[in-house]
C-alpha cells in the first residue's frame, strides 16, 4: 500500500517509534497522521510538528479506541492505515501481581483487540484496509526476564496472524512489526541488556523499515535481521534453541544468576 494521499493513525505517538512512524507516514505524503497517546503533552508536540491532529487515547480503555475511530472516521473520513504501536514493558515472572499482568496485557494485546472490533467492519465494507502492528522479537522468540512481555508479545504476533488470514480475502493487509532493542524509553537504563545483542536500533530506522514493509505488503517486519535466523534455530531444534536461551537466561537475568 501506498502511504501517500492516505489516512493515517498511530498510537503512542507521543515518543519512540510511535513519533518516528507519524513522521515518516507525514515525510511519505500521508493526507492526515491522527497521533494518540495517553501523554496528551508528548503527543500534541508530534502532532504539532508535523501539521497533524493529535488525541489524548487511553489504549487501557476500549471505549477511547472506539472514540478515536468514530470521530477520525465522521472528521477525516476512513482510516487506510492503523498503527497499534502502543506498548510497555514489565519484568518479572507468575510473582508479578495480577494489576499488572492485567495492564500490560490490556496495552499490548487487548488494544488491538479493539482496535480491530471496532475497524475492521468498516474496512471491509470499503473493501479493505492496513493494520500495522507493533509486537517484539520477544514474540517470537522469548524475552529473558521477562514472562509478561514474552506472553504478550506472542499473543500480539498471534493476533496479527489470524487478522492476516481470517481477512485477506476481504482485501485487508497486515503487517507486524518485531524488532530487538530499540532507543526508546522502554529500553532507558537497560541498553546492555539480552535485546541488545544485535544492537541499538534508532527509532528512525525502524520507522523506515515500517514504510518500506507496508509499501511491499509484507507480513513480519524484522529491522534486526537475525532474527529470522533465530526463528529457524528455533523451529529447527527447539530443544537446542531453549539451552540456548538458558544460557542468555544465566547471563542477563540477575534473579537466575547462579554464584
Amino acid at each position: 500500500m501506498e502511504v501517500r494521499g492516505r489516512i493515517v493513525v498511530v498510537t503512542g505517538a507521543a515518543g519512540g517509534i510511535g513519533r518516528s512512524l507519524a513522521l515518516r507516514f507525514h515525510e511519505a505524503g500521508a493526507r492526515r497522521v491522527i497521533c494518540a497517546d495517553r501523554n496528551e503533552d508528548g503527543v500534541m508536540k508530534t502532532a504539532r510538528e508535523i501539521g497533524g491532529i493529535g488525541r489524548r487515547v487511553d489504549v487501557t480503555v476500549e471505549d477511547d479506541i472506539k472514540a478515536l475511530v468514530e470521530e477520525v472516521e465522521a472528521r477525516h473520513g476512513p482510516i487506510d492505515l492503523f498503527c497499534c504501536n502502543a506498548g510497555i514493558s514489565l519484568r518479572g515472572g507468575p510473582e508479578v501481581p495480577d494489576e499488572q499482568w492485567q495492564n500490560i496485557w490490556e496495552i499490548n494485546v487487548m488494544s488491538h483487540i479493539w482496535t480491530a472490533r471496532h475497524l475492521v467492519p468498516r474496512m471491509i465494507e470499503r473493501g479493505g484496509g492496513y493494520f500495522l502492528n507493533t509486537a517484539s522479537a520477544a514474540g517470537l522468540l522469548s524475552q529473558v526476564g521477562s514472562a509478561p512481555y514474552a506472553v504478550t508479545k506472542h499473543a500480539a504476533v498471534a493476533f496479527a496472524e489470524w487478522l492476516a488470514l481470517t481477512y485477506g480475502d476481504d482485501g485487508i493487509k497486515v503487517s507486524v512489526l518485531c524488532p530487538q532493542a530499540v532507543n526508546t524509553d522502554m529500553i532507558r537504563g537497560k541498553e546492555d541488556g539480552v535485546a541488545s545483542v544485535n544492537g541499538l536500533l534508532e527509532p528512525d530506522v525502524v520507522a523506515a523499515e515500517c514504510l518500506k514493509a507496508i509499501e511491499a505488503e509484507t507480513f513480519l517486519v524484522l529491522p534486526h535481521k537475525e532474527v529470522l535466523e533465530y526463528m529457524r534455530r528455533k523451529t529447527d531444534d527447539y530443544d537446542r534453541w531453549i539451552g540456548g536461551m538458558r544460557r542468555l537466561n544465566r547471563k542477563y537475568n540477575p534473579m537466575n544468576r547462579k554464584a
